[in-house]
């Protein structure tokens, strides 16, 4: 802890005043293999092909490492299902732990139990309360979900929304569920992104202002939201310059990239993914972001 506390704000005035553009999150995808088909994917054949031995996680690790990023996230896929031989997550994670990382990630659809998880955050994709996330993810899929987050345990399991045409109408429905369930620690909202194939997933730009207008007055009410409202307002019409090299990404076939696929995608401009906002706000020194931030990398402060 002492170390994040320490890495944190010398990685921060490198970043604003000496203008260093290196990665404070790596975002590791162990595999293309998933147990879902949900209707926002931009994933194409994940049902099967690709999962990364240990050796090459480690590799990539060692490689993020070197690039100056000292935190981590493990995707997929779904990442839970990853195996070698006797080897299972946890094992990539106690791998992560030992190289460097000061803490390890984990983003899961939570359709498996996962409460053996040993990672120090857990993120599960919610998409909405009942039918909607069903209507995203399958039907019985929020019903597993329920079951699997009761039983995890984890101190620092939050929830993340992608909000598209299908679930919107459940945005303050499941903001309030997050708040009411003990289980959950925050939520954190994003919206669709459309990558190619995916465009029809996109909201109106009326809705996604509304939509981002009742989530700013939701958060000045307490709920447990963790976009800052300076990181919202920038969403409302993406008009800013996108630090997406806050984040390097190394996907599941191995391609390497400094920032957010979006910008190869040639997606910027109508980017959902709010911590593109988050992270234009930390570097303009917006007091809520960087709180939120520290909230975030802290989790046990």
């Amino acid at each position: 802890m002492i170390k994040q506390m320490l890495y944190l704000p010398v990685w921060f005035c490198r970043a604003k005043f000496l203008g260093q553009h290196r990665p404070l999150q790596t975002v590791l995808f162990v595999s293309n293999i998933c147990n879902l088909r949900c209707k926002h994917c931009a994933e194409r054949g994940h049902a099967g092909g690709i999962s990364k031995t240990l050796d090459q996680l480690e590799e990539e690790m060692r490689y993020a490492l070197s690039l100056g990023s000292r935190f981590l996230d493990l995707e997929g896929g779904e990442p839970t299902i990853w195996r070698q031989g006797e080897h299972d997550l946890n094992d990539v994670i106690a791998l992560a732990k030992r190289l460097g990382f000061y803490s390890v990630t984990v983003t899961t659809n939570a359709q498996r139990p996962f409460a053996d998880l040993q990672a120090d955050s857990i993120w599960v994709s919610l998409d909405g309360v009942g039918k909607y996330h069903d209507a995203v993810r399958g039907d019985g899929a929020f019903a597993r979900l329920e079951k699997n987050v009761a039983a995890c345990g984890h101190k620092n399991l939050s929830v993340n929304m992608a909000i598209n045409r299908l679930n919107y109408p459940s945005v303050e429905e499941t903001i309030r569920y997050a708040a009411a369930n003990p289980a959950i620690r925050q939520i954190s909202l994003n919206f669709h992104t459309p990558y190619p194939g995916t465009e029809h997933m996109a909201l109106p730009q009326d809705i996604r202002l509304q939509t981002i207008d009742r989530i700013i007055e939701l958060k000045k009410q307490g709920l447990p939201i963790m976009n800052s409202i300076s990181g919202l307002k920038l969403m409302r019409d993406n008009n800013f310059r996108k630090d997406c090299w806050v984040s390097n990404f190394i996907l599941a076939d191995g391609t390497r990239l400094t920032e957010c696929g979006g910008k190869t995608a040639g997606v910027c401009d109508e980017c959902g993914f709010c911590m593109a906002g988050e992270m234009h706000s930390v570097l303009s020194l917006k007091p809520d972001t960087i709180l939120a931030g520290l909230k975030l990398r802290l989790p046990g402060k």
